[in-house]
């Protein structure tokens, strides 16, 4: 049975994976091998330095080289699965996302504006081709899940609008964002459920998570500024207060809610998923549109954390999962996506933990070469040993080089890419790994859509300084979506 990001099941099929999902491996054998812990350093770690460029690398040879490899990518996709949702790139199969038989071209929609920061212009003009010819509206009787459908869906063709002005793409994102609306709509406490049918309205999935009631401001406030209807801004906003308004004395928030009671369902806050994006969107509606009711509610949940979860572990900065009510440590589990906070940290002006968080997550790719889906912080043994081609440590690298212009932050995005590539190319393009322990690495048979929208559009924007890109002033969204910054 495949399941979504956060556990609950999407549809049966191929394998599947959400942007975030928490999955030691994929296949019976590497879901056993994630559930085991590590007991020392693996063989797969790259020898130390050994991935790191001379001094005075050539960056732009390694911005062609990502591109390079990017263009081979899409040409095995556009040859094996084209307007399907995923590449089996091991098989050269395809599989669908959101629901059985109903694929809407994800992957092709995530690329969008990866092909026009780079510069594939052929490859964009081939994309739109196919999204016009075969996509008139979103018009399908089966539940999406609304988080994914509005950070990969609706914000990629969003940032497909933002960088091309193409209109078709703009309208697409409005008719599907009609479609997810009553998730919001229809629930007593303006918390969003978790399902939406789109072609019948009906909704489902009370029992939800921070990160999908929180993770939709970005995307729906640039739809009302575009089209001059509130209403996409309203909702998330909504969503966004109704959450916080339910904040402990601490400050804090735990991850649990139903969307139907209100009632919080567990008492643990951490900034790991299921919780991550909330966060991000938090500071993200101030930095697009200048909330500063946003801005203080950000402000308030930083200071919180970095109070009650921040843990310092043999001089490397964690944070632990706490009981948002004491501000008691429960867990030293971290997710890799948890990574992903330095970057965010950097951006809002707190220089000195970004750095050192930043640092953390380092040590753990210089130990195991690739990094593991989840670590036991106080001993860095593996708790979760696949990689799903996850983006957040070079996420994070991104923005520490554009804020601070320190070129560690390029040594580690180019040890990333130098190890993905060693690692998970294959036949047709590049592939999840079910144990990053093991040498040989063991591989799974799955591309997952947001590799086409973040960790390659990443290394390009770090490597490639492209005329295409405003790093002065810019704005991704949580799955890499160009909302502010395209130079058209």
């Amino acid at each position: 049975m495949t399941t979504s990001r956060y556990g609950t099941s999407i549809h049966p099929s191929a394998p599947n994976l959400s942007r975030r999902r928490l999955l030691g491996a994929l296949g019976a054998a590497g879901a056993a091998a994630g559930l085991a812990t590590l007991s020392g350093p693996t063989a797969l770690a790259a020898t130390p330095g050994a991935a790191e460029p001379a001094a005075g690398a050539d960056w732009a040879a390694v911005a062609e080289d990502v591109r390079t490899e990017f263009r081979w990518a899409w040409r095995n996709y556009v040859a094996r699965a084209l307007g399907y949702d995923q590449i089996l790139p091991v098989s050269g199969g395809h599989s669908d996302f959101f629901a059985a038989g109903h694929s809407v071209g994800l992957s092709l929609i995530e690329a969008l504006d990866t092909l026009w920061v780079m510069g594939l212009d052929d490859e964009l003009a081939q994309a739109i081709s196919w999204i016009r010819r075969n996509l008139p509206n979103f018009d399908i009787d089966a539940p999406f899940q609304v988080f994914e459908a509005t950070i990969r869906v609706v914000g990629g063709l969003a940032a497909g609008y933002s960088v091309t002005g193409e209109p078709l793409l703009l309208r697409l994102a409005v008719d599907l964002a009609d479609r997810l609306l009553p998730a919001f709509t229809k629930s007593p406490t303006g918390l969003p459920y978790r399902f939406a049918n789109l072609h019948t309205g009906a909704v489902s999935g009370p029992s939800t998570n921070l990160a999908e009631i929180g993770t939709y401001l970005p995307e729906f406030g640039m739809l009302s500024t575009w089209t001059g209807d509130a209403k996409y801004h309203d909702a998330a906003k909504q969503a966004l207060r109704a959450a916080w308004d339910r904040r402990t004395a601490l400050n804090l928030l735990p991850y649990g809610i139903n969307a139907e009671t209100g009632q919080w369902t567990t008492a643990t806050a951490t900034i790991g998923p299921p919780a991550d994006s909330f966060y991000e969107y938090l500071w993200g509606g101030y930095r697009l549109f200048g909330d500063t009711e946003l801005l203080g509610w950000y402000r308030a949940a930083t200071a919180a954390i970095l109070r009650y979860q921040s843990d310092m572990v043999r001089g490397n900065l964690w944070f632990a999962q706490v009981d948002a009510h004491t501000g008691k440590k429960v867990d030293t589990s971290q997710s890799e996506l948890a990574a992903f906070y330095a970057g965010l940290l950097s951006n809002s002006g707190h220089a000195a933990p970004a750095a050192a968080y930043q640092a953390s997550w380092s040590a753990v790719q210089e130990r195991y070469g690739v990094l593991p889906e989840g670590i036991d912080y106080t001993n860095l043994k593996a708790t979760s040993r696949g990689n799903a081609l996850r983006p957040e440590f070079v996420d994070s690298a991104l923005k520490l080089w554009i804020n601070t212009r320190d070129e560690r932050y390029r040594q580690q995005a180019y040890t990333h890419y130098r190890n993905m590539k060693r690692t998970s190319k294959v036949a047709y393009g590049y592939t999840v790994l079910d144990d990053v322990t093991s040498n040989p690495p063991v591989r799974g048979d799955f591309c997952p859509g947001y590799w086409w929208a973040e960790q390659t559009k990443y290394y390009w924007l770090i490597f490639s300084d492209t005329d295409r890109f405003d790093y002065a002033n810019n704005f991704l969204s949580t799955e890499g979506k160009i909302l502010l910054g395209a130079r058209r």
